[in-house]
């Protein structure tokens, strides 16, 4: 789990030996637990690696990550394609993270621009979007790419465009089902801290959110958007309540982000209607929180396989 960098060196002596209490995770994704890098090198100049919380829509990059199983061959084509920011090796010291601009196609693919990472189905590659990367700021060694760049077949992907439709196009969008396996119940529950929680959540501009022209008008999938982008703040308004002990359950999120999505998405008729026994954007909140919660397991179960 990343670390509470500030807990952390506040605990610091002038020698950088932590003095302080015990280690304990990054219970929140903005100042309150993590630094920019410069003042990460600043305090810790011997950090061994920089965990860093990704927000492609937000920061405009998205991260390639090739796992140590990936064919050479393959990884050759990936660290060949162009317009790349910064490439390093990655913590295995047998795979490499590839850090670019945010493809520009990636809005034609609704499904999978509504997910935290697309897979490759081998399990070779990844792209994240809404995710930790642990970046090591160890340079790719030069063998290595210069043996990719002196490879003369012609690369399976041309562009990360190309990269991203390959598996963008097999994302496979969130069903009924998967929306079913959050119960919600007929009324919202008495959650602790429920009013700071929203308040926390929601942005101070509306015009945090992408515009719906950017999904050709198609409200569904703009609210959605919407949606996801609410779910990543909520998150991290609960994460200090979770620390000290409270728990929050899939039910409780979902009732929080549909109060949340009630304040800032503007009512159309559909939002009258019901899907599963209950108000349509509160399906659509149980629906995204279900799939992250999915997300989030097979993510942990690859990680403890690793």
């Amino acid at each position: 789990m990343p670390i509470d960098a500030r807990h952390l060196i506040e605990g610091c002596n002038p020698d950088c030996r932590h003095t302080g209490g015990p280690l304990r995770g990054a219970f929140a994704l903005d100042a309150q637990c993590l630094l920019t890098l410069d003042e990460l090198t600043e305090a810790l100049p011997t950090a061994a690696n920089a965990a860093y919380y990704l927000q492609a829509q937000t920061d405009g990059l998205i991260v390639v990550d090739i796992e140590p199983n990936c064919p050479p061959d393959v990884a050759a084509d990936l660290l060949q394609l162009p317009g790349i920011a910064y490439r390093e090796v990655s913590m295995s010291g047998r795979g490499f993270h590839l850090v670019t601009p945010m493809p520009q196609n990636f809005h034609e693919f609704p499904v999978a621009a509504g997910k935290r990472v697309l897979r490759e189905q081998h399990g070779w590659y990844e792209i994240l979007f809404d995710h930790w990367c642990t970046f090591t700021r160890t340079p790719i060694p030069d063998n290595i790419a210069g043996a990719a760049a002196a490879s003369t077949r012609p690369a399976q992907f041309a562009t990360v465009e190309a990269l991203y439709a390959d598996l963008a196009v097999k994302a496979r969008q969130t069903s009924n089902a998967s929306a079913t396996a959050v119960s919600t119940g007929a009324t919202m529950p008495d959650i602790p801290y429920a009013a700071k929680i929203i308040e926390r959540t929601l942005p101070g501009d509306h015009q945090a959110f992408h515009d719906p022209a950017r999904f050709d008008h198609d409200l569904s999938r703009w609210e959605f958007s919407v949606l996801a982008r609410l779910y990543h703040r909520l998150r991290a308004a609960q994460r200090p309540y979770e620390s000290f002990g409270i728990a929050y359950s899939a039910s409780d999120t979902a009732w929080l982000l549909h109060r949340a999505a009630l304040d800032v998405l503007p009512f159309r008729p559909k939002h009258a209607q019901t899907r599963n026994g209950r108000p349509f954007l509160l399906d659509r909140a149980a629906a995204l929180v279900a799939e992250r919660e999915a997300d989030d397991a097979r993510s942990c179960g690859q990680s403890m396989r690793r």
